[in-house]
């Protein structure tokens, strides 16, 4: 019996100095990183690291967060950030965000983003690299208010990147309850007060391959960009209006599109409607576009049903054979 429990105070002792130096080196470690990024000419500053968990889990606190990246005018600050990891294995680790307002500032704009349970869980390959196998981001009721605007909100969100055979290529699957437009982001819909406040739907179901893995090095020094995206659904159902979406695209070093989308549009005739009246379709187009529209229209079999497509060629964009003007570029920054 003796021998047993000398042998179980060595096991605590030998597991104790562990978790002691483990926590000792993931604090040096955020603690270097904010200063790596200093020297690269980030503001990355905190004003204090707490630590617990012992003994079986590592959790670091960062206390009020600031980083900004001057390259891309993109800024972040919260309140605080804590990282949680079990103890015998880094690589999967949670990120627990503060119900408390947070600022996201892109150049001169900035948005408060306010989220209950706001949280991400990160599985990373073993190795310095820490390429991203699975990234979950989930959270309850959230807003993001332009000052005192509302730009949008929901009642929950869940939001996976998970890494497929080929570690460019991830699968994204995205979900809002309850998803609420602002008044501005109704003005751009062109949504009218027929419509009700929030979506019945909105999903995301995708492929999409990158250049490179996600890895460290996309928050340091390069996002990875996207080369194929092959959509398999995007569904927005919202009061009688209803898209869907599904295709495969292609994109250029240049950030150039080229591939189609099938689209199919219920009450297309409700959206020229609803365009026409917030000004974003001119009257005089109205009727024409419908014309054209209504030939793609009947030949589905329900009128009120639009099966067509976007196409991306040449830097262009066309809805059928519509042209739109020019297609955004896909580059992330």
């Amino acid at each position: 019996m003796l021998r047993v429990m000398k042998l179980l105070l060595a096991g605590v002792l030998l597991w104790s100095i562990y978790w002691f130096a483990a926590g000792w080196g993931l604090r040096s470690g955020i603690s270097n990183w904010f200063t790596e990024q200093q020297r690269q000419g980030w503001q990355a500053e905190y004003s204090s690291l707490s630590s617990g968990g012992y003994p079986s889990t590592h959790s670091v606190r960062i206390n009020q967060p600031t980083l900004a990246d001057p390259g891309t005018g993109t800024a972040w600050r919260a309140d605080w950030l804590e990282i949680e990891s079990p103890a015998i294995w880094p690589g999967r680790r949670t990120l627990r965000f503060a119900p408390s307002p947070q600022r996201l500032s892109y150049f001169d704009k900035t948005v408060v983003i306010a989220a209950k349970d706001l949280q991400a869980q990160m599985l990373m390959a073993p190795g310095l690299a820490l390429e991203l196998e699975e990234l979950a981001l989930t959270s309850t009721a959230w807003e993001i208010k332009d000052g005192d605007r509302t730009v949008m909100g929901a009642d929950s969100l869940q939001l996976a990147m998970t890494q497929s055979d080929s570690p460019e290529r991830y699968q994204l699957l995205g979900t809002a309850t309850g998803f609420s437009p602002g008044a501005n982001l109704r003005e751009l819909l062109a949504a009218t007060d027929a419509l009700p406040d929030s979506f019945d739907t909105l999903a995301l179901d995708m492929e999409v391959t990158f250049d490179t893995a996600w890895d460290r090095t996309a928050l340091e020094l390069r996002r990875p960009q996207p080369r194929q995206i092959s959509l398999k659904l995007a569904d927005a159902h919202w009061g009688e209006l209803r898209l869907k979406a599904a295709g495969d695209l292609d994109i250029n070093e240049a950030g150039i599109v080229t591939g189609k989308i099938s689209l199919k549009v219920e009450n297309w005739r409700k959206m020229l409607v609803m365009a026409e009246d917030a000004g974003v379709l001119p009257a005089s187009a109205r009727d024409g576009i419908e014309r054209v529209m209504g030939l793609f229209a009947g030949l589905g079999g329900n009128p009120q049903d639009l099966d067509t497509q976007l196409n991306f060629r040449n830097g262009h964009i066309a809805l059928g054979p519509i042209p739109l003007g020019p297609a955004p570029r896909f580059i992330l920054r």
